[in-house]
């Protein structure tokens, strides 16, 4: 059985021998370490991987122990998982594609590790790819005067599935702390790079319109501020004068999809430790 450890704590020494020590006391053998000090802050941040092949640890007892011998002394905020437990994540979208069949692909494919329960939108346009992927599909409008009926209906079947996560494929919508105070940090959108420069409906054709000569793409976890969440993944490509634009929106798309596959595959793997609006990521 193979666990990680995800750690944040007031900076102070020992810390690193205190966490081996414990984990090889528990009959674990430490396979992967990574820690980070952030000296503004003076904060510690450690990811940690162990195998328990031969040992296999009660986990209730191993975290009960890990809290008072460890937790408690050094203040720590911390996580234990199980790298044999798929995560399940929902996927929301609205009518663009791109995003959603990349997911599914590397879903399919075994690359991304993960459960998808369902998949849920406030169109019917999709409905074809969840239908492909023999995936539910739960259809549920949204607007104005229905936004609050149709979260809690969303939240419905979050809490049914037990779902861990959700990733935005480009759902076209807003969510609010409803659901945002649900999954703290476990919320994961993808956008353009342009904001705030380029903001609304037509970022491509506004960045079209000034001559820039590179796009991106952003992924980060969603808060309560409209896209200024702690930020997980960036990409950009090199655009030039020769190109139109749907030549941008087409590499736009592109790395939309790179991005934001990647950034789900920090999340599932462990990777990603978030603390003042801002991430840590492991390697």
């Amino acid at each position: 059985m193979k666990t990680t450890i995800l750690i944040h704590c007031p900076d102070q020494s020992g810390i690193i021998s205190a966490v081996t020590a414990f984990i090889h006391r528990q009959g674990g053998n430490i396979i992967y370490l990574d820690q980070h000090v952030d000296k503004e802050a003076d904060v510690f941040f450690m990811r940690l991987e162990s195998d328990f092949e031969r040992n296999l640890p009660d986990i209730a007892n191993f975290n009960k122990e890990f809290d008072a011998t460890l937790a408690l002394p050094y203040q720590m905020q911390w996580s234990h998982h199980l790298d044999d437990v798929k995560p399940k994540m929902a996927v929301f979208v609205s009518k663009y594609n791109h995003c959603l069949y990349d997911l599914l692909s590397r879903y399919k494919s075994g690359e991304l590790l993960v459960e998808i329960p369902f998949i849920v939108s406030n169109h019917n346009d999709l409905t074809y790819i969840a239908e492909q992927f023999e995936i539910p599909f739960y259809h549920i409008p949204v607007t104005k005067e229905t936004k609050n009926i149709a979260e809690n209906e969303q939240l419905d079947y979050l809490k049914k599935y037990k779902v861990d996560f959700i990733v935005l494929a480009r759902y076209m919508q807003i969510v609010t702390n409803k659901i945002i105070n649900e999954y703290p940090n476990r919320i994961i959108n993808i956008h353009h790079s342009f904001l705030p420069a380029f903001a609304g409906a037509k970022p491509y054709h506004a960045a079209f319109g000034r001559g820039v000569k590179i796009i991106g793409a952003t992924s980060h976890y969603v808060t309560e501020e409209l896209d200024a969440g702690p930020i997980i993944e960036q990409d950009v490509t090199a655009v030039s004068h020769s190109h139109t634009i749907t030549d941008f929106i087409a590499k736009g798309r592109d790395l939309e999809k790179i991005v934001l596959s990647r950034a789900v595959q920090l999340h599932v793997k462990r990777k990603t430790m978030v603390y003042n609006n801002k991430t840590v990521i492991f390697s």
